[in-house]
């Protein structure tokens, strides 16, 4: 069984520790726990890992946030995994800082890398889970909080709240997503 395992981001170090690449930061963390490095691909950073029999595709696209689409959408098609073994890792403003919501499909809820990933991958119809970052910013000061990077005190917080990513994407792929949101989800 082959799973595609998305985290999605924007490259490039004035990006690197912003609360909108939070897919990026956690994938970074699952190949660091691994031994694993990630490789330049098409369209994306990619590293794989063998967990319980499954075979993990890891990527992280180099197409930028909204375009994420076009980078999942080659690799679903280049490595035949249907769309139902496709997880992406995503930061959500909707959610309080550090909180995880796994979905087995959903709206974009404006987020433009989901947005894009809807419209080249033919739909909502796919495995998200939500990274809460918070919303701590003023009317119209969106953009500007999802592209800072996360405080000190997040800072400290995060690899625990990573860790538990980590355990729902490694729980996607073994007992599915129906167990893994029964377990996880609050």
């Amino acid at each position: 069984m082959k799973y595609l395992i998305a985290g999605l981001g924007n490259i490039g170090p004035e990006y690197e520790l912003t609360r909108h690449n939070i897919g990026f930061l956690t994938l970074d963390r699952l190949a660091d726990r691994e031994g694993l490095a990630f490789s330049t691909e098409r369209y994306a950073g990619k590293a794989e890992m063998k967990y319980k029999g499954r075979q993990l595709h890891l990527i992280k696209p180099t197409t930028y946030m909204n375009l994420s689409g076009k980078a999942i959408n080659y690799w679903l098609q280049e490595l035949s995994i249907p769309k139902e073994n496709l997880l992406v890792i995503v930061d959500d403003l909707a959610l309080p800082f550090g909180k995880l919501r796994l979905r087995a499909k959903g709206s974009s809820a404006g987020h433009n890398g989901l947005r894009n990933i809807e419209a080249v991958c033919g739909g909502p119809n796919y495995a998200r889970l939500r990274f809460g970052i918070g919303d701590d910013f003023h009317k119209g000061q969106q953009v500007d909080y999802v592209l800072s990077n996360f405080s000190r005190e997040e800072m400290d917080q995060l690899p625990e709240h990573m860790d538990k990513a980590i355990e729902m994407i490694l729980g996607f792929s073994t007992i599915g997503i129906q167990r893994t949101m029964s377990q996880y989800n609050d």
